[in-house]
């Protein structure tokens, strides 16, 4: 893409509605382009609403064959731990669908972490274009935001990885201590879509002052999702908009 232009909002009624745009999105998006499509997906119980929504009546609008499936982060589990993002994922959709099994590609959670994040980083710059500054391109990149204003797993207490010039990067949850691999924040500012997928009355005040930007929203890691060359979209439901 050429240049990065405003946000765009794509708002619906409900849950429900937003994820219905969100795949009719997916299916344009991947109308555009020929060859492989890369998406890096995220976890949360929003997407498991859109996994669904794939699975059942999205089969035969999706050319699978084409699509490359990443995540944006996961947490150092068993890929059947329920809090897996890979497995959540793969139970949901994955699984549901004639994808091939080349084509996904989960982070390595049953290594150490920085062995996780380094092989994970040798798969993601094996399958991607890289663009100018040498970093991978996703196509899109999906994301969602905590209620500590957090993106993937770059947390309020780790904003350096918003800067960091590693492809991934092993992040540490400040109450549980649990470790994750999560993509970079210039990795994510790099790809072609990133798409926030935000619902719900409880991430309405932080997503009032995300979009406020400035010093309202600079001690919030969603706030500095901004991509280099790319678009940014936020699909919402009307209880997380701000009022």
């Amino acid at each position: 893409m050429a240049n990065s232009s405003a946000p765009e909002f794509r708002k619906g009624a409900t849950p429900a509605e937003v994820c219905k745009n969100l795949a009719d999105y997916i299916v344009t998006e991947m109308g555009r382009k020929e060859g492989p499509f890369h998406i890096a997906l995220s976890g949360g119980s929003t997407p498991k609403l859109l996994f669904r929504l794939l699975a059942e009546e999205y089969v035969d609008k999706i050319d699978w064959p084409r699509l490359h499936c990443y995540w944006g982060d996961d947490r150092m589990v068993p890929y059947d731990s329920p809090e897996s993002n890979y497995g959540m994922t793969k139970e949901l959709l994955l699984d549901q669908v004639p994808i091939p099994a080349e084509n996904i590609h989960p982070v390595p959670t049953q290594l150490a972490p920085e062995v996780a994040a380094s092989a994970y980083t040798e798969v993601i710059l094996q399958q991607l274009s890289k663009n100018s500054d040498g970093l991978p391109v996703f196509d899109l990149n999906l994301l969602g935001m905590g209620g500590d204003g957090h993106t993937a797993s770059i947390f309020p207490d780790s904003m350096e990885l918003l800067q960091d010039r590693r492809i991934c990067a092993v992040a540490t949850h400040p109450e549980t201590g649990q470790k994750r691999v999560t993509l970079t924040g210039p990795v994510i500012n790099a790809s072609d879509r990133i798409v926030f997928l935000i619902t719900g009355e409880g991430k309405a005040v932080r997503l009032s002052q995300v979009l406020a930007g400035g010093e309202l929203g600079a001690p919030y890691p969603a706030t500095h999702i901004r991509p280099t060359h790319g678009q940014l979209l936020w699909f919402v439901d009307e209880a997380a908009l701000p009022a």
